[in-house]
Order: structure tokens, then sequence, then C-alpha cells
């Protein structure tokens, strides 16, 4: 009897893990897919993403196209390693990680001052209530409007004081993604209306 309730207490956190494992979505430029795929018994993103819009005032598509640019949603994402003498695996060039790319010190900052302790950036819960927060420090910070997507993209990936600086306007390429990022947030608020949510 003590036998068969472990194996299936065991199953149990098996599934249960696998479940939390779950692979990117494999439609990621339509919003309406990404929340079909994750909606569910163990992820609703669509519900997450909802509340974190209500919490922050970032509209849904502009987070979205956020986690969507930096992460393409993969929980574990991290910069690739850069190469020693070429061939090496060796450092990655910053601690960005998981679905909204934070950096240790921000996402501790972004801890510290929500007092969301038990946050992690591999939840997509959590790395979308960190992006809404971002996005109106940039707001407050640096009188960029809530729902300017293009600005709070530069903001987000320069940093409020490199953006304040007017870095991002010496790199063509960086704006370049940000209309990009933009562009995407116009789809998904588009895709939206026809979602079955």
């Amino acid at each position: 009897m003590l036998r068969t309730r472990l194996t299936f207490a065991t199953v149990t956190v098996v599934l249960l893990a696998l479940a939390g494992c779950a692979s990117a979505p494999g439609q990621i430029n339509n919003v309406c897919a990404v929340f079909e795929q994750k909606d569910g018994w163990f992820d609703n993103w669509y519900v997450a993403a909802k509340q974190t819009e209500r919490e922050y005032g970032v509209p849904v598509p502009i987070l979205m196209a956020t986690i969507r640019k930096e992460s393409g949603y993969k929980a574990n994402s991290r910069p690739p390693r850069t190469k020693l003498f070429g061939f090496i695996p060796w450092k990655r060039p910053s601690s960005a990680y998981g679905f909204s790319q934070a950096l240790d010190g921000t996402w501790a900052q972004y801890k510290r001052e929500t007092g969301k302790y038990g946050a992690d950036r591999n939840d997509f819960a959590d790395a979308v209530n960190f992006i809404g927060w971002y996005h109106q420090q940039s707001h407050l910070k640096n009188g960029i409007a809530i729902d300017d997507a293009y600005h709070l993209y530069l903001a987000y990936y320069f940093g409020q004081s490199a953006f304040a600086r007017g870095d991002w306007q010496r790199n063509a390429n960086m704006q370049k993604v940000a209309r990009s990022t933009a562009e995407m947030a116009n789809s998904y608020a588009a895709q939206l209306q026809s979602c079955s949510l």
C-alpha cells in the first residue's frame, strides 16, 4: 500500500514538473495562438497578462510583444555564450535570463520594490509582471507614454538612465528592433480582437 502511494506521488510530481517545462509556443507571431497554447491547468498566460495590464496600465499587446522580442516565449532563454579562442564556450555577455531577459540586478530591484520576493524569471506570470512594472517605471521616470511600444522597448533594452541620455539615438539597429517590436504590438492588438479567450 505504501509503495503504491509513493509511486502515485512520484508520478504526480513528475507530471507537474513536465507541465511546467512546456516548450515555447509554435506560432509566436499570433498572440491568440500563444494564449490558446498556454491556456490551461498549469499556465493561464492571458489572465496573467491582463492582471499586469490592470496593475501597471501597460496594454497586453505591448507586454506580449516585449516578451516575443526578448525571449521568443522561451522560459529558460539566456544570451549565447561567447567563445574563447573562437571555439571554446566561455562566459555569457550578461546575466539576462527567462521570458523577460531581466538582468540579475534589475530583477532583484523589482522583487525589493514590489515585495514579490518569490518571483522567478522563468515563470511567465512573474516575467510579464516584471515587464509591466519596468515599462511603468519608464513612463514615470522618462515620461514615455504607457502605450508607446517603440520608446518603451528602447528604454527596456538600454535601461532608463541610458535612454534618458539618448544612447538609443546613436544606434540605428536597435531603433529598427524597437520599430519591429512596436509593429508586433500593433499586430497583436488587432489579433486580440478576434481571440476566443
